[in-house]
């Protein structure tokens, strides 16, 4: 029984040692505890500082841990993407998981015991968010509210801590889009599915790869990737702007027919400033999707391999 350990790593050289130490220790003790063979996959996704060069000493050091050092940086999805590409064809299993280690290593062994009593997707769920800030956490739960009204199926506080067997992962290579949403499309493959609970530490060193903007351009790939609702609710918006207008249309009838003259250029200015911004908004929306299909029907790779170790 064989299980990959895959590894995205983006400039993560502040860490790596420290990962490293302890996911051996991981390998180590699911061969003599549960009997399994365990391999560390690094993925270097393009990464500017020392990573790959680390990456290679510790797999001269150790037949354990293998690396695909990407030719391009092409983002944290595209780059499990690959590990797990690779997963599919040299083991049984792949258990995901981030380089900072802030998801707990322990949860692996239960994700493991899962998978042998028949599980071929098992989902690591953080208990709580106490190591977020208010911002982080705020942001985070309103981004899982908002998908689930949309319609996109997510589970709550589950990223891409996970444990997917290889029929899991051989039907995920049936999905051929290249805008990449990991966590819903897991959730659309169906078979029987656990979970496990853990508690997710604070990061050590370096720093997080999900500024800001990066959240925000992933919380809209993921929305536009699962759910066409947006474009619903801009055709409702349509429709209660025409009543609006009706109604404006019939109020200056009137007054018109009474002989007052129309006041108000506040409002008037008002409302078209307001109608112009949802006018934007909705085209802004429409181009999301639009963009979607104009980088699918190109068909260009998700990754290329530079080299492997």
């Amino acid at each position: 029984m064989q299980i990959a350990i895959v590894v995205p790593c983006y400039n993560e050289e502040p860490v790596l040692f420290a990962t490293n130490e302890v996911l051996l220790s991981v390998c180590e003790k699911l061969k003599t505890e549960q009997a399994v063979d365990a391999r560390i996959l690094y993925v270097d996704d393009g990464s500017s500082d020392s990573t790959w060069n680390l990456i290679e000493a510790y797999s001269q050091k150790n037949g354990c841990v293998g690396g695909l050092k990407l030719a391009h940086n092409v983002g944290h999805q595209r780059a499990l993407w690959a590990g797990l590409d690779w997963a599919t064809y040299h083991s049984d299993a792949a258990i995901s998981i981030d380089a900072d280690l802030q998801d707990d290593v322990e949860a692996i062994h239960e994700m493991v015991r899962r998978f042998l009593e028949g599980k071929d997707i098992v989902y690591g769920v953080r208990r709580a968010r106490k190591t977020d800030t208010w911002f982080k956490r705020t942001t985070a739960q309103t981004f899982y509210k908002l998908m689930r009204g949309l319609g996109g199926d997510v589970l709550y506080n589950h990223a891409d801590f996970r444990l997917l067997s290889r029929r899991a992962l051989e039907a995920l290579s049936e999905y051929s889009e290249r805008n990449l949403f990991l966590r819903g499309m897991v959730r659309t493959l169906g078979f029987q599915t656990a979970v496990v609970l853990y508690d997710r530490k604070e990061r050590q060193a370096g720093e997080s790869k999900y500024p800001l903007g990066k959240m925000i351009s992933f919380a809209v790939d993921g929305i536009t990737s699962f759910s066409v609702r947006p474009l619903r609710y801009i055709t409702y918006l349509g429709l209660i702007f025409m009543f609006i207008s009706l109604a404006a249309i019939i109020y200056a009838i009137v007054v018109y027919a009474e002989g007052r003259t129309i006041q108000g250029w506040t409002s008037l200015l008002v409302s078209l400033w307001f109608i112009g911004g949802a006018i934007l908004v909705a085209l802004g929306v429409i181009g999301e999707y639009v963009g979607k299909i104009y980088s699918e029907v190109k068909r260009r790779p998700r990754y290329i391999v530079e080299k492997t170790i």
